[in-house]
């Protein structure tokens, strides 16, 4: 019987580089290709800047979720591969934060919903992965309805923010420029802004997006190909784009910091794929950071949630409960379903047996063999009403 497997990628076991590496490429493209294998019927993938996880509706789903870490050449070092019970305790948890990086950050939810829509649009989906996800979305509304798990919560982006304010000191008057105008640059947008900066720039490949962005904080948008002269003039500089790919290299910045005349610039790549290239951090003057650079912060936070976690877990358990009798019931109904079909199976072909005997010995007309095919119909449904 199918049931839901899962694997996972995440900043538990893997660095941002091993995450990066697992799957940098198209997301429909992956959804595509695990969909593609003759025993998986249902696939949604989560890929954040923390993870990258894959779930499958299949007979045979460790099988299949090994083949395909095979071929994409994932470590098995950096795996977890989670049975039904498993992934749907996972899904139930990381919805509610409690597995993110950041405890209690809210948006792992916007994302769990964007990127389940995606697999639902793309029709990889079916009633076993509706129900887990629809149930997990849920719990994680409730979970912060119900408890403070997010109260005061910090974001990843907001993170980023706290750890330029570590590396520099006071922001207070630095000029500074974010670079991605979506969900997690909006965050590191409006965390700059309780720190007092001197000027705010936001950039994006989409101008119209980092002009709105800016407008509604009273920063200044500038367009994507003026990038790096912004870059020349900045304190601090913080990426978080959906890029496949570096959107600066080495090369790019080199030029940049010998016509520059400040001092150290801080640069922070929060982005999975990243934005920035590694050999940057090894010019004279630049001091780069990535993801990875958060997990002090994390645990920091860990800390400070723990009363909350137990109010959490205990929601969690609740919810599990009934999700999983919601497949039991599922289950039982389709095993009751193949059992009184295989019983009128065998009900026509033992009536049909009695009456050729009967006929042999004895004319049967259509009272006769009405008479034995209602008593055997009756007997059927008799036990299963039972």
């Amino acid at each position: 019987m199918s049931e839901i497997a899962s694997m996972l990628v995440t900043h538990r076991k893997a660095c941002i580089d091993e995450i990066e590496r697992s799957w940098h490429g198209d997301l429909n493209a992956l959804l595509s290709w695990i969909s593609s294998h003759e025993l998986v019927e249902e696939c949604a993938v989560l890929k954040t800047c923390n993870r990258v996880e894959i779930y499958v509706v299949s007979p045979r789903g460790e099988k299949v979720l090994f083949e395909f870490a095979k071929k994409a050449r994932v470590s098995s070092r950096i795996i977890d591969f989670q049975d039904h019970d498993e992934s749907l305790l996972h899904l139930l948890r990381l919805a509610s934060g409690i597995e993110s990086m950041i405890i209690g950050e809210d948006q792992i939810l916007g994302q769990m919903k964007e990127l389940y829509s995606m697999a639902k649009e793309a029709g990889t989906t079916g009633w076993t992965l509706d129900v887990a996800f629809k149930k997990a979305i849920s719990v994680g509304k409730r979970v912060r309805r119900e408890t403070s798990i997010n109260e005061r919560s910090i974001s990843v982006g907001s993170a980023a923010v706290d750890l330029a304010e570590e590396i520099l000191g006071s922001l207070e008057g630095k000029s500074v420029l974010v670079i991605g105008a979506g969900d997690t640059g909006t965050l590191i947008s409006k965390a700059l802004l309780s720190r007092n900066i001197g000027e705010l720039y936001v950039t994006n490949r989409t101008f119209v997006r980092a002009l709105s962005l800016a407008a509604s904080l009273g920063g200044t948008a500038i367009a994507f190909d003026e990038m790096k002269e912004r870059i020349r003039t900045s304190d601090l500089v913080i990426s978080a784009t959906s890029a496949p790919h570096y959107i600066l290299r080495r090369d790019d910045l080199e030029e940049v910091m010998a016509r520059r005349e400040k001092e150290t610039l801080l640069m922070i790549d929060i982005a999975n794929p990243r934005d920035i290239d590694e050999d940057v951090g090894e010019i004279p003057g630049v001091e780069l950071r990535n993801i990875d650079a958060l997990r002090e912060i994390s645990a920091e936070n860990m800390r400070l949630r723990m009363v909350e976690m137990e109010k959490v877990e205990a929601i969690i358990a609740e919810e599990l409960d009934l999700l999983k009798a919601k497949y039991k019931r599922k289950r039982a109904e389709e095993l009751l379903g193949m059992i009184y079909f295989q019983a009128e199976e065998i009900k026509t072909l033992e009536c049909q047996r009695a009456m050729n005997k009967l006929g042999a010995r004895h004319t049967l007309g259509e009272i006769e063999e009405r008479v034995l095919m209602d008593m055997s119909h009756s007997i059927v449904n008799k036990i299963f009403a039972e």
